[in-house]
C-alpha cells in the first residue's frame, strides 16, 4: 500500500539527529540557534525563534502585538484545529470564516467584514500551499489590523511583484519575487509531522521586519527553555530546510504529472499558480463523487488516500459552523489527499497518476 503521507527522512536528517544523541545535547541550544539562522537566511526575515509548538509561537506573536484578552482573532475554517484551540486557551475569541471554494482560502470580503465587526488580528492560513493573488494580499494588509501569516504548508512559495528595480521580462515589465512569510507582521512556520518542513513537532516564529523583530525579541529572550525547540528536533528541521529546494523540485515534478492526468478526469483541482506561486506540499483533489467510493477504488490499486482537511477547524466544530461555513464544509467533505512526497519512486508516481485519470 502506498501511504498518503511520508516525511521523507534521508541519511542527512538521520545523521544530524544521531549526532545530537551521541553528543548528549538534545535540549534547546546550538542547533536551535543554527536552525533560526538558517530560517533567517532562507526567508530573508529579520529574526526568528524556534518553539516547541505552533500554539506557543502564536502566544508569543500575540504578546508582542499586545493583544488584549477577549479580543477577536480571525481564522479560516480550513485552518488546523490547533489555531481555534490555541486562541481559546489564550482567553481570546476565535472568529471562524468561510473560504473561497476554488482556492480554500479566506476571501478579502470576508476579512473586511470581520474587521468591521471587531476582529483585532488576522491569522492567515495559506492552505494546501496556495497563496492568494498578490493584489488580494495587499488588500488584506490594508485592513488596518495585524496579519500573522501561517506558512506551514506554503513555505518556499512566492509572489510576483512589479518593481522599478527588478529584472525586466520579455514583455518589458519589471518583475521580482517576494517569498510567502514576508508580508505579515509575524509569520508562523509549523514544523509538525505533516507540514512541508518538519521537525517532528514545533514551529518557528519569524519577524520579517526589523521594527517587529526588536519588539518580539524582547519576549523571546525571556522565554523559558521549556518553550523553545529542543536541539534533537531542530537538527531534523535544519537539514529539512537546507534540503527544501531539492525536495520541492521532486514534489513539483510529481505534482505536474498528477495535474496532467487530472485534466482528463471529472474531478477538480484547487486553483493555484503551479510555477513558483504555490508550494507542492500535497496533492488535494476536489471529488465529484463520494469520497468513500474513490477511497475504495484507490485502495484496490494499493493507494491510500485521506481527507485533505482532516484535523481542521471545520472538522472540530462541524455542528457549530455547518451553516456559516458552507463552502469550507463542502471542501472538507469532498477533498482528498493523494500521496505526494519526494521518496515516491517513478513507478509509484506513475501508478498514482494513472489512477487519478481513471477515478470513478
Amino acid at each position: 500500500m502506498i501511504q498518503t503521507y511520508s516525511t521523507t527522512i534521508r541519511r542527512k536528517e538521520m545523521d544530524a539527529v544521531l549526532t545530537c544523541m551521541v553528543d548528549e545535547k538534545i535540549g534547546p541550544g546550538e542547533l536551535n540557534a543554527r536552525l533560526t539562522a538558517q530560517v533567517k537566511e532562507f526567508f530573508k526575515c529579520d529574526g526568528s525563534t524556534a518553539f516547541r509548538s505552533p500554539s506557543i509561537a502564536l502566544k508569543y506573536a500575540l504578546q508582542a502585538l499586545d493583544i488584549a484578552p477577549e479580543s477577536k482573532i480571525a481564522i479560516s475554517a480550513l485552518a488546523p484545529a490547533w489555531q481555534y484551540q490555541a486562541v481559546q486557551s489564550m482567553n481570546m475569541v476565535p472568529v471562524v470564516l468561510d473560504v473561497k471554494e476554488e482556492t480554500g482560502l479566506v476571501s478579502v470580503e470576508s476579512l473586511q467584514k470581520a474587521v468591521i465587526e471587531g476582529v483585532k488580528v488576522i491569522l492567515f492560513h495559506e492552505s494546501e500551499g496556495i497563496l492568494p493573488e498578490y493584489s488580494e494580499m495587499e488588500e488584506i494588509l490594508k485592513l488596518g489590523v495585524p496579519v500573522i501569516e501561517d506558512i506551514s504548508m506554503s513555505a518556499g512559495s512566492s509572489w510576483t511583484q512589479r518593481e522599478e528595480s527588478a529584472s525586466t521580462n520579455s514583455n518589458g515589465e519589471t518583475l521580482s519575487r517576494k517569498k510567502a512569510g514576508l508580508l505579515g507582521v509575524f509569520t508562523i512556520l509549523g514544523l509538525e509531522e505533516r507540514d512541508v518542513i518538519t521537525a517532528g513537532g514545533g514551529a518557528v516564529l519569524m519577524a520579517p521586519g526589523r521594527r517587529e523583530w526588536i519588539v518580539l525579541k524582547k519576549f523571546c529572550d525571556e522565554a523559558p527553555l521549556t518553550d523553545l525547540l529542543p536541539d534533537i528536533n531542530a537538527a531534523l528541521a535544519w537539514v529539512q530546510l537546507k534540503e527544501f529546494n531539492r525536495n520541492e523540485t521532486a514534489r513539483k515534478e510529481i505534482f505536474n504529472l498528477y495535474h496532467h492526468s487530472c485534466l482528463i478526469g471529472r474531478h477538480k483541482m484547487l486553483v493555484r499558480d503551479i510555477d513558483e506561486g504555490s508550494t507542492m506540499s500535497c496533492f488535494p483533489l476536489v471529488l465529484a463523487s463520494a469520497f468513500k467510493d474513490v477511497k475504495q477504488y484507490a485502495a484496490k490499486k494499493d493507494i491510500e488516500i485521506k481527507p485533505a482537511y482532516e484535523g481542521s477547524v471545520i472538522e472540530l466544530k462541524m455542528e457549530e459552523l455547518s451553516e456559516s461555513c458552507i463552502k469550507a464544509k463542502s471542501l472538507y467533505l469532498r477533498t482528498a489527499h493523494f500521496p505526494l512526497y519526494p521518496r515516491l519512486t517513478h513507478s509509484e508516481s506513475a501508478k498514482i497518476s494513472k489512477v487519478l485519470g481513471t477515478l470513478p
